[in-house]
């Protein structure tokens, strides 16, 4: 299981985030977030936010450091990139579970 995780430089609600990511499935990224502690609410459309205080954490966990633009390679390379505004469930797709 690989996961990569970007350095938090993305600003929001006064915190800095960083995106984790899978290059295999959501189930895999799930099951990742779930171990650690990470709340499904923090999934967006291909990604989890994790806030820059977390970051360590993922790390220890053993999610890789990539750049941002990596991140989105990765997504890209595996077909798991969905964009704002692209259909809620993509091929492959985990549904989301409160």
């Amino acid at each position: 299981m690989t996961l990569y995780i970007d350095p938090p430089t993305w600003p929001g609600h006064g915190r800095l985030w960083s995106h984790l990511v899978s290059d295999v499935s959501y189930a895999e990224l799930h099951a990742f977030a779930d171990a650690l502690g990470v709340p499904r609410r923090a999934f967006e459309r291909d990604h989890y936010d994790l806030p820059a205080h977390r970051y360590g954490d993922a790390v220890s966990a053993g999610a890789l450091e990539v750049s941002s633009r990596e991140v989105v390679r990765l997504l890209h390379g595996a077909g798991l990139r969905r964009r704002k505004g692209a259909a809620r469930t993509a091929p492959g797709a985990q549904p989301r579970s409160s």
